[in-house]
């Protein structure tokens, strides 16, 4: 995911939105979830790039 991608920011904007809404120990929970994913998916990254 970059930032440069419409589509991308889009989703993200759209999944953070609906994390807000939710009740706070929900959204404690789902802002642990995107975290482990943005983590896992930049850690990817690190990884392509060495190989």
């Amino acid at each position: 995911m970059t930032m440069d991608d419409p589509d991308e920011s889009r989703s993200l904007l759209s999944r953070l939105k609906l994390i807000e809404e939710q009740p706070l120990d929900q959204r404690a929970a789902a802002y642990g979830q995107l975290h482990d994913q943005l983590s896992a998916r930049l850690e990817g990254g690190d990884a392509r790039a060495d190989g």
